[in-house]
């Protein structure tokens, strides 16, 4: 089956999946069922979006399908802001009891410490984006290190609000930040559209993308922020969600069989749709809410991690 057909059968599954979500046990409370569960489809479509996309950018750039954009640390840093908020200034902050405040803070120092990182790392020729991954390895050790170190020493009782944060949800969605994050992803994609054309050459490695005229350097740093600003957004919108990117770029790539971006990039964000979707109809159904979408992508997508490296050593 082409490519264009596997897209089609995925596009059906994911609004399949989403009217099953939308309707089921909804008992003919339309009015007060379909905008709540509605809110969270459009944070799961838009999440889904941002760290499809965002992965197969960064795991085309760095000519490699087992790192996700996470190994920069942004995800380390999310969850050590939120934990230093709470360690200084008490789980009654208004940093933490205002959604809006605390999802600017987060984005604003997350997205802020990329550009510090790509700055300092890229001011100077022949550092190249490997150089990147082994610094952000470093930062996100270390900010791992401090923010365990600090819910050692928290108080208890706070420490339940520092796990509330440490997972990402879909039943606390903010409109208004669900609006805001949608009006910002939109126009980072717009933005980064203009540079769509360049992937399929970049994939190729950079001595290629060099001798075929790609301006290289420029292209990777601009899309570089395009991945770093993504995956602020969706992370300080619902939490962070580790494996997700690495687990539906991978089967994207295993199901479409194929090296265009345009069928990789749709094709990786519907599996991602199918995958929260069906997720989160897990969490609800079948677990009742007693545990998180998280914790189940993050198993499955760790078992599949686990996969990949063995398939790796043995190629």
């Amino acid at each position: 089956m082409s490519p264009k057909g596997k897209l089609g059968i995925l596009a059906l599954v994911s609004v399949a999946l989403i009217v099953v979500f939308l309707v089921i046990q909804s008992g003919g409370n339309w009015s007060y069922i379909l905008p709540r569960r509605g809110i969270k489809i459009a944070a799961i479509v838009l999440t889904a979006a941002a760290i499809a996309f965002s992965t197969i950018v960064f795991q085309t750039i760095t000519n490699n399908r087992i790192l996700t954009p996470s190994i920069i640390g942004q995800d380390s840093l999310y969850l050590l802001i939120q934990v230093f908020i709470i360690f200084v200034y008490g789980s009654t902050s208004l940093s933490i009891t205002n959604k809006n405040i605390n999802f600017v803070i987060s984005v604003a120092f997350m997205v802020g410490f990329a550009f510090l990182l790509y700055w300092f790392l890229f001011r100077k020729e022949g550092r190249n984006i490997y150089y990147l991954l082994l610094v952000g390895i470093i930062m996100g050790s270390f900010f791992g290190s401090i923010t365990t170190f600090m819910e050692v020493l928290i108080d208890p009782n706070e420490f339940m609000i520092v796990q509330d944060k440490m997972f990402a949800s879909f039943n606390r969605i903010n409109t208004d930040l669900l609006t805001i994050s949608i009006i910002a992803i939109g126009l980072v994609g717009l933005y980064c559209w203009r540079m769509a054309k360049y992937l399929d050459v970049l994939s190729l490695g950079r001595e290629h993308a060099v001798n075929l005229g790609v301006p290289y350097n420029a292209i990777v740093k601009k899309l570089l922020i395009v991945v770093a600003v993504l995956i602020s957004i969706s992370t300080a919108l619902v939490g962070p969600i580790t494996f997700l990117g690495l687990l539906v770029a991978n089967v994207a790539y295993q199901m479409l069989k194929t090296y265009e971006h345009k069928y990789l990039i749709p094709g990786s964000i519907l599996i991602s749709i199918i995958a929260l979707v069906g997720g989160q109809l897990v969490v609800e159904r079948v677990f009742t809410f007693s545990t998180t979408i998280s914790v189940i992508i993050n198993f499955i997508g760790g078992v599949y991690f686990l996969y990949l490296l063995l398939k790796e050593s043995k190629s």
